[in-house]
């Protein structure tokens, strides 16, 4: 049974923040912070106290409210620690560091791609990982920074993750990234089926955020290089997986 308490919340026009609450230690952990009166809000809706703030990257949709959210909770901020000049961390990390929090070990998995200094938080004992704009709901991350061989690299190691996993991705975009991943993989009577099912959340202002990984994996064109359908309809049968993942981010980009 999880030890920790879940509060996702929106803010901006389609970002989501996510609040972690130990009912044990009773420490509480922020996945970014995008916008402070957004964050405070949650805590007051929840009436948890922040002890950390856990940042995915430097754009500023999620490290706006960074000074404001400090300076009024006393949290103890962590972040990017490669490539990345956020300021206000107390601790930088990169890949492979292991923080412990409320008892708890969350792993720090560096993804660039789309910026050069993106870390998501895997938590195994939680089976959840918080993945930024590195992988959304039936999407990836437009690649800014990185290149494609960089981007399908990072998203190697989620998917590697144990696929009964919960992502919790930083965006909804679900229903644009659904309208692409159709075009891609039209055969896919799952994708048609998660189609539906996310056209109904919308349709009643729900989220379709978190999403297990094990999904991603089955309807995600971003996440499916090696399937002999995808590279059929692309007429990609001999190219390498980075090179197809390259072909549908471009794509997508295009679309």
């Amino acid at each position: 049974m999880s030890g920790f308490d879940y509060h996702q919340y929106s803010y901006m026009s389609d970002n989501y923040g996510v609040l972690m609450h130990s009912r044990n230690s009773g420490e509480t952990i922020a996945i970014d912070v995008g916008d402070a009166g957004a964050l405070l809000d949650a805590l007051n809706t929840t009436g948890w106290t922040l002890s950390h703030l856990l940042v995915t990257h430097h754009h500023a949709d999620h490290i706006a409210g960074l000074d404001e959210v400090k300076k009024t909770t006393g949290c103890t901020v962590i972040g990017p620690g490669t490539q990345s000049d956020i300021a206000g961390l107390d601790q930088r990390v990169t890949d492979g560091d292991k923080l412990s929090i409320a008892d708890t070990e969350i792993q720090v998995i560096h993804t660039p791609g789309h910026t050069l200094d993106m870390m998501n938080y895997y938590i195994a004992s939680e089976k959840v990982v918080f993945t930024g704009d590195t992988l959304f709901t039936l999407g990836c991350g437009r690649v800014f920074e990185g290149d494609a061989n960089m981007m399908w690299n990072s998203l190697q190691k989620l998917m590697k993750l144990p696929s009964d996993t919960m992502v919790y991705s930083a965006h909804e975009y679900t229903l644009a990234n659904a309208a692409f991943a159709a075009t891609i993989d039209p055969d896919n009577t799952a994708l048609q089926k998660r189609i539906e099912q996310f056209k109904a959340l919308r349709d009643k202002n729900e989220a379709t955020v978190p999403s297990l990984l094990m999904d991603e994996l089955a309807t995600n064109p971003f996440l499916r290089a090696q399937d002999e359908t995808i590279r059929n309809h692309l007429s990609m049968q001999s190219n390498s997986d980075a090179e197809v993942f390259a072909e549908i981010r471009k794509r997508k980009d295009n679309f």
